[in-house]
């Protein structure tokens, strides 16, 4: 049950993720496009009834998220967010009413068969419950430049797939930082309580985090297609998550000769998901 229940966990917010970036992406296509940052965004887009039910989604996989979170190692959880990719284009054709060619269900399978190799393989473990403030340090000053940084870049272009994929890996290095918050938060509140929760830095750290991301996901929506945007998304998520767990968590995968499994996953992985992308299904 040690691997069960985050992987259960962890597979249902990446459905509701999913279908809350569908949601999303819909719903902000139908407010004013501007080619500047623009965060008055968010206040129109809580008038679109779409939004709100793609706001709801994003409410039942944050839940899911941190129960996986609180049983599962970082690296275990969130590189099974991939999913929301192949996930996110399923439920775009249905919504669309589009059926999906066969070579689009070939790179689906691509992404699930590659995950679960590389996952099997890797086998991530450990479950760190506590990370000093000087390993949080430098990995808060990281993430942060390198949001800045991709921010800056996708601002600076006009609306398009460039623009979207610059906003969309900001978003994913928001997301990877928010879930490795939001995993000590979950230890300090089955630890110490509700207070302890409500006192811990790491707790409004998590939330900051998560706000930033969420705007940083409807710029990204809006400017440019989701095959843009949700691949730097996903890839992105899972592989600073990935590095955070090791980094911050002190989590560990297998290495030696389980290295050629695990990178023939990968490889799967980023060719199934750039198939996707090339295959230009939208919402």
């Amino acid at each position: 049950m040690g691997v069960v229940l985050p992987v259960l966990f962890s597979l249902c917010a990446a459905f509701s993720n999913a279908l809350a970036t569908v949601l999303q992406r819909r719903a902000a296509l139908t407010v004013r496009r501007t080619d500047s940052f623009r965060p008055g965004l968010i206040l129109d887009l809580l008038r679109r009834p779409l939004w709100l039910a793609g706001i709801l989604a994003v409410i039942v996989a944050g839940v899911g998220q941190a129960a996986a979170l609180a049983t599962g190692p970082l690296s275990l959880v969130q590189p099974l967010f991939v999913l929301e990719l192949p996930l996110a284009l399923l439920i775009a054709s249905l919504v669309a009413r589009e059926r999906l060619p066969s070579a689009l269900w070939a790179a689906v399978a691509a992404v699930v068969v590659g995950l679960g190799v590389a996952l099997a393989a890797a086998s991530p473990s450990g479950n760190r419950t506590h990370v000093p403030l000087d390993r949080w340090i430098p990995a808060l000053a990281v993430c942060a430049g390198a949001v800045a940084a991709l921010t800056v870049a996708g601002v600076r272009r006009g609306p398009g797939r460039t623009r979207a994929g610059c906003l969309g890996a900001a978003t994913a290095i928001c997301y990877a930082l928010t879930a490795a918050l939001m995993k000590t938060s979950m230890h300090i509140l089955d630890e110490g309580g509700l207070t302890a929760f409500l006192t811990a830095w790491q707790t409004y750290a998590f939330c900051a985090a998560g706000i930033a991301a969420l705007l940083l996901l409807e710029h990204a929506m809006q400017g440019g297609p989701l095959v843009a945007s949700q691949p730097a998304l996903t890839l992105g998520d899972a592989t600073v998550s990935l590095t955070l767990g090791v980094l911050l968590y002190e989590e560990q995968v297998r290495t030696g000769w389980w290295l050629v499994p695990e990178l023939l996953g990968v490889a799967l992985i980023v060719l199934g998901v750039f198939a996707l992308a090339r295959g230009g299904v939208s919402t």
